[in-house]
């Protein structure tokens, strides 16, 4: 299969040379642009989801072997949630090469967290697939990079840490408040502000209101950090 001058660039940028690459074809192809010659992702996804899982199961406990199960929990769902998983498609700038039909271009899909999330997964799997589990793990480890050392950090739910924040001052719960909506129905964007009591607030957007919250939660965090 010949490969354009873009897709050999990605596979330069996750660090390997896929042996059949119409898995990696695939798994970049959105269902908006499917057809019955042309699978989608969501198969693949389903499969790299349980791949990334296991890769990350298996380095928590082996990066700290005294942690208890309450605490590799939260930091297992850091690591692996779609949040994160679209963090690491942006830093390969997977978007760049996605597979989307008009109406999902014109609607901004290869900067959607969903879309963004989902194809990483595709890829994890197309590699599993390609090359078996230890090639997976091998690109996992290396794209997650210092996420692992870090997770403990990450691994606190933003809207709780805000909340925490606020009551130890004696202030009330933070509102979340929706500034904007846009996009169509079938993919809106929110816009959402993480407001405490005092008029202290920040800004997020993301596909979902609970994203949109947790980000805003998260930059208010910083900011007053």
């Amino acid at each position: 299969m010949k490969l354009s001058t873009e897709i050999k660039a990605f596979q330069q940028r996750i660090g390997y040379e896929f042996a059949r690459p119409e898995l990696l074809i695939r798994a970049l192809t959105h269902g908006s642009v499917s057809s019955a010659t042309r699978p989608d992702n969501q198969r693949l996804e389903f499969l790299g989801d349980r791949v990334l899982g296991l890769v990350m199961a298996t380095a928590l406990l082996e990066h700290d072997k005294k942690a208890t199960e309450g605490q590799l929990a939260p930091r297992f769902n850091a690591l692996v949630r779609k949040e994160t998983c679209a963090d690491v498609a942006r830093q390969i700038d997977l978007g760049a090469v996605l597979k989307l039909g008009r109406s999902e271009m014109m609607s901004g899909g290869r900067r959607k967290q969903a879309l963004l999330g989902d194809a990483m997964e595709a890829v994890i799997a197309a590699v599993y697939r390609d090359a078996g589990f230890e090639a997976a793990r091998y690109m996992i480890l290396r794209l997650w990079g210092d996420r692992i050392l870090k997770v403990e950090t990450d691994a606190r739910d933003p809207k709780t840490a805000l909340q925490e924040w606020a009551q130890a001052r004696g202030q009330k719960p933070p509102s979340y408040v929706e500034v904007s909506r846009s996009g169509p129905d079938h993919a809106p964007v929110f816009t959402i502000a993480a407001r405490l009591q005092d008029g202290v607030e920040a800004q997020a957007t993301a596909g979902s209101k609970r994203q949109a919250e947790q980000a805003a939660a998260k930059a208010l965090l910083s900011q007053l950090s």
